[in-house]
């Protein structure tokens, strides 16, 4: 039937060109959006006897402007600009109660298409209507095997496979922030000559990266979408290494919107200043011992605590079909089917909200106006007086909801699109003031007989850890039976009398979304952590899409936590002396 299918279909498409079609294009100002369109509105006849109907079909492009560039101790390392246009094409055979998709084989062969980056109207049209024909055939194949796929299993329940939404145009002008890749060639290279004047610092890094596109969407049902988008963050990474061989890291990610948000020349070289100064620090720090105890979270640690813990299980996805024998990979939330269940204090409340823009003057990274679904988002109450009230959705019908809520951020697996948070709000009933917390900190370490408290000021997240590291971590994650958690990287010892110890080398133990049920009391003051989610443990990066988040939440204290100090084998420290830093401090 493959090959069947192959013939025909080309032979169908091809004789279904029209000059009227083409003569249409030429008068548009946006070459790529007419080739869209216009292959649409041709593509809604494919059918072939015998073999299921398209019932949707869409579209998108990311026309993206990329630029890049990295320095070390002064020096560019890396310095790049490309233009790229990402398409997709999907398209769903059946109807809206069973098609191709949540499936384990809905993906197969789905890979990239190339898309010419030049506005020829022709050559777009002609990409167009191959990605369809592709699109097409993978559809009835991935239809027909579901269905042979189903005669062997049991389903509990019957669901839809797409949810319907209303159809929304927005077609904004295409404009850009027309970055200067030279200016910022210059600005990453004097910050990064900052490292210069810290011997201790063993290798730094300062990259800057700026995606400058726009979003285009058209589907079947009648939506159409062009969005300028804009993303940049300027990273700062550094490590040392301890007189025992440990390796220290720190660093610091700022990411914008707008290219004018960046701070000051001034305001950033101090944050690369800190960054040095925290990794000369930790290399002098002793090492942190085996610990069980109250823990305060702190500051940005409380919103990061909650970005990588509570977030990524409020998105929730529907399992796959698989095989006989073969189950599709698939990580379910730890929310699923706990609707009205306790799983923060019941003076926790939490909110989606991708329409605030900004937050006591700082600007919000997840605003947004469609998803990537084209569903206008509202506000979402997920978390009301500590108990699971729903969860976030896309069109992808899941057991217990009716419709999406407008939470599709990025593409997803099994013919789906991915859902996440947008900006996050961790709203409390009863706060307590910073010091009366640290005093509550204190209070509980001296119940317990502790010689000491632990207070965490900085997570590992998103992970900026090595990939041997994080091997590490996984794997004595999977010992535990847990999933990996990122490691603390400012982490002081508090004793009784108030004083503060830096140490270095401590992981969590048993550190899961259930730990939050044990927050026992939180800050009045809330901090604004803001980050590009990529949907990966950790958010560990490499993926092709991100999804920009921001978490407003305040300082936590929590009963009773595990870290461990790892057993990992320390690498040697150098054996040849290092060269004097006069030269690039100078130069």
């Amino acid at each position: 039937m493959r090959g069947i299918a192959i013939l025909c279909v080309a032979g169908i498409l091809s004789a279904q060109s029209t000059p009227e079609a083409t003569s249409k294009a030429h008068s548009s100002d946006d070459p790529l959006l007419a080739a869209m369109k216009d292959e649409l509105q041709r593509s809604r006849t494919l059918q072939i006897s015998g073999l299921d109907k398209p019932y949707f079909i869409e579209y998108t492009v990311e026309d993206l402007y990329s630029y890049g560039t990295s320095a070390v101790l002064g020096g560019i390392v890396v310095r790049n600009s490309n233009h790229n246009r990402i398409p997709r094409t999907r398209i769903r055979v059946g109807d809206y109660s069973f098609d191709n998709a949540n499936y384990l084989y809905s993906d197969m062969g789905s890979g990239s298409t190339e898309l010419p980056i030049d506005d020829n109207y022709a050559v777009l049209r002609r990409s167009f209507w191959l990605s369809t024909d592709r699109a097409f055939k993978r559809g009835v194949e991935a239809i027909t095997r579901k269905r042979a796929a189903l005669k062997n299993l049991t389903q509990p329940e019957a669901l839809a496979d797409l949810w319907k939404a209303p159809t929304v145009q927005k077609i904004r002008p295409n404009e850009r922030q027309n970055v200067s890749l030279d200016a910022w060639t210059s600005r990453v290279r004097d910050f990064s000559n900052v490292f210069s004047a810290y011997p201790e610092v063993l290798t730094s890094l300062v990259t800057f990266d700026a995606s400058d596109s726009t979003f285009y969407l058209t589907n079947s049902e009648g939506s159409t979408l062009r969005i300028p988008e804009f993303i940049s963050t300027l990273q700062v990474r550094a490590t040392g290494q301890s007189s025992d061989g440990m390796t220290v890291r720190d660093g610091a990610v700022i990411p914008v919107l707008h290219e004018k948000s960046f701070p000051s020349n001034t305001e950033i070289k101090k944050a690369v200043e800190q960054v040095a100064q925290r990794v000369k620090a930790l290399a002098a720090a002793p090492m942190g011992e085996n610990y069980s105890g109250p823990v305060l979270f702190e500051g940005m640690a409380g919103a990061q605590l909650i970005a990588e813990l509570l977030a990524p299980d409020l998105a929730l996805a529907r399992r796959p079909i698989g095989e006989p024998g073969r189950p599709a990979p698939f990580q379910p939330s730890e929310f699923e089917g706990r609707m009205g269940s306790r799983v923060l204090p019941e003076f926790l409340d939490v909110v989606d909200d991708p329409t605030v823009k900004s937050w006591k003057g700082t600007p919000l990274l997840g605003t947004y106006d469609f998803d990537y679904e084209a569903v206008v988002p509202a506000p979402v109450t997920v978390v009301d007086k500590g108990k699971l009230k729903t969860l976030l959705l896309t069109r992808q019908p899941v057991r217990g909801f009716e419709s999406s809520n407008g939470r599709a951020r990025v593409p997803g697996s099994y013919g789906a699109n991915a859902g996440a948070v947008s900006n996050l709000f961790v709203r409390a009933s009863e706060t307590v003031k910073k010091e009366e917390l640290r005093a509550r900190l204190l209070k509980m370490l001296q119940d317990r007989g502790k010689p000491y408290a632990l207070i965490v000021r900085k997570m590992d997240f998103p992970t900026i850890a090595p990939s041997d590291e994080l091997r590490r971590l996984f794997t004595a994650s999977a010992q535990h039976g847990a999933h990996p958690v990122s490691t603390p990287l400012q982490v002081f010892r508090v004793y009784p009398d108030g004083r503060e110890e830096l140490v270095r080398g401590l992981r969590f133990r048993g550190l899961s979304v259930r730990t939050l049920r044990d927050i026992v009391a939180v800050s009045e003051d809330t901090f604004v952590f803001s980050y590009l989610n990529t949907l990966a443990p950790m958010s560990m990066p490499g993926s092709t899409y991100v999804s920009p988040t921001s978490v407003i939440a305040p300082s936590l204290l929590l009963e009773d936590i595990e870290v461990e100090r790892p057993q990992d084998e320390m690498p040697n420290l150098p054996v040849v002396p290092p060269p004097p830093l006069t030269a690039a401090v100078n130069r």
